[in-house]
Order: C-alpha cells, then sequence, then structure tokens
C-alpha cells in the first residue's frame, strides 16, 4: 500500500525524468510539461504496487528503491520477469491503452516512484506533441528486447537460462563481477523457471568448476564465458 503521495522537489523530479528511457531525448520545454503533473508516490517494504489482471492506467518511474515484477498462476507459483531499480519504469502499457495490468509488482524495498497517468500524459502530448513519438520509440525498443529475451531463452535448456541470467544481471562492484541483487535459489528457480533443487545443482556446478563464486548469497562471476550447458 501506498505511504504516501505528493509532488517531489522539482530537481528531483527533472533527474528522475532524465533517467528514464521514455524521457531521454525530450527537451528542458518538454521535460517541463512531464514534470508538471507527475505525482509521487511512496510504498513500504514488500507493498503491492500492481496487481496482474487489474485495469490500470499509470506509468511508473523509480526514483529510490527496487521492485520485483512477475506474473503468478492459480496455484500462487511466480514467475520473475525483472527486477527493476532507480532509473527504471514500469506500468507503460496500461498508461498508454488502459487495459488490464500484465503483471504484478512488489517492493523488495522502500520505495519512491513518479507516477504518470493515462490522462496527465494525454496533456503532455497535447501540449507537446513530440511526447508521443519519443513514447513510442522507446515502446518498440522494448518489445524489440523482449522478442530478443523470448528467442533466447526458448532454444535454452535451464542450465544455459540460469548462466544467462546471472550474466544479465551482473555488475562491476568495486571491480568484481558480481550479481547485482542478492537472490535466494526460490528467486533465482521464479526468474527461469525451473525448480529450486535443479537451480541448486546448477550454482554447485558452476562453482566447482571455477566459473562462479558464492558467498553469503552473494554471487562473483570469475568467468564470463559460463557454459550454455552441461
Amino acid at each position: 500500500m501506498a505511504i504516501d503521495q505528493k509532488r517531489p522537489a522539482v530537481g528531483e523530479r527533472t533527474m528522475t525524468l532524465k533517467a528514464v528511457p521514455f524521457f531521454t531525448q525530450l527537451s528542458d520545454k518538454e521535460l517541463d510539461v512531464v514534470r508538471s503533473v507527475a505525482a509521487e508516490k511512496n510504498y513500504s517494504k514488500n507493498a503491492v504496487v500492481l496487481t496482474e489482471g487489474e485495469v490500470g492506467d499509470s506509468l511508473y518511474m523509480i526514483m529510490s528503491g527496487k521492485v520485483k515484477v512477475f506474473i503468478g498462476d492459480e496455484e500462487g507459483r511466480e514467475i520473475i520477469l525483472k527486477i527493476l531499480g532507480p532509473g527504471a519504469f514500469f506500468g507503460e502499457m496500461s498508461m498508454i491503452d488502459k487495459q488490464p495490468r500484465s503483471a504484478s509488482v512488489t517492493t523488495i524495498e522502500a520505495s519512491n516512484f513518479l507516477v504518470l497517468a493515462h490522462a496527465a500524459f494525454e496533456r503532455c502530448v497535447e501540449q507537446q506533441p513530440r511526447i508521443a513519438n519519443v513514447v513510442m520509440q522507446c515502446l518498440a525498443q522494448r518489445v524489440r528486447e523482449a522478442d530478443r529475451k523470448i528467442g533466447t531463452l526458448a532454444l535454452m535448456d535451464v542450465y544455459g537460462r540460469v548462466a544467462s541470467t546471472l550474466l544479465e544481471l551482473a555488475v562491476y562492484t568495486d571491480g568484481k563481477l558480481m550479481v547485482g541483487e542478492k537472490l535466494s535459489q526460490q528467486d533465482l528457480a521464479n526468474m527461469v523457471g525451473a525448480s529450486r533443487e535443479m537451480v541448486n545443482r546448477i550454482l554447485k556446478d558452476l562453482s566447482d568448476r571455477g566459473f562462479i563464486s558464492i558467498e553469503s548469497k552473494a554471487i562473483t562471476i570469475i568467468n564470463r564465458e559460463l557454459p550454455p550447458s552441461l
């Protein structure tokens, strides 16, 4: 549940908007239009932000914190689609078409968002029509990325999906290539569509073969050439 809602400081809103791919190409004048109608929402840790299937109409831009984007089934199983942090965004499709949400989103830690509703977006486009073109370009890029990821994962076995996901999540920290999130084995299993036991065996194999090291859920990539399969 949202615990607060207010207008963020002008400078902070501008920095957040410039970090969002939707708006990096906008001029200062165009950003001013978006900034003037964006609201702020704050959520506590483990709060539900969006629920799959509910009708929504807003784009969420992450100012601080982290969220988990996932889909689930009637038996409570879930597949984690993404873990997003500051500068990322979600909910863009419902902002455009006001259709039911395609995934659920919950906070991993206390999070602060800028929110742009459908009506506010329409006002932006009325005042600055080029904003619509920029948003369409960004949406097209996301669709292409999703198609590439789906195609890649469809051709891989579980071992390859685990290796690919570890590399996708890895960032350089203090000179080391590390998975940016401290994921549990169940989290990773939910991301690749496999059992926790299978992921456990794969991680152990990667560690035994010297490709990764694991300490307190922190995974370090020792060799970027992770094997696609056993």
